[in-house]
């Protein structure tokens, strides 16, 4: 798969884009956050909704 047209999706912790990984190819619905980071801060994002 070309780099150009990897799909990506926005994080709803920090609102940034974030491209599909490897990693996350089996469950790349599923993923919401860009990076262990954003998942340890989730609670911030929840409370702040």
């Amino acid at each position: 798969m070309n780099k150009k047209y990897l799909p990506s999706k926005k994080c709803i912790v920090c609102k940034k884009d974030f491209t599909w990984r490897k990693k996350w190819e089996k469950n790349w619905e599923n993923v919401k956050y860009c990076s262990k980071r954003c998942r340890s801060n989730r609670s911030d994002y929840i409370s702040s909704s």
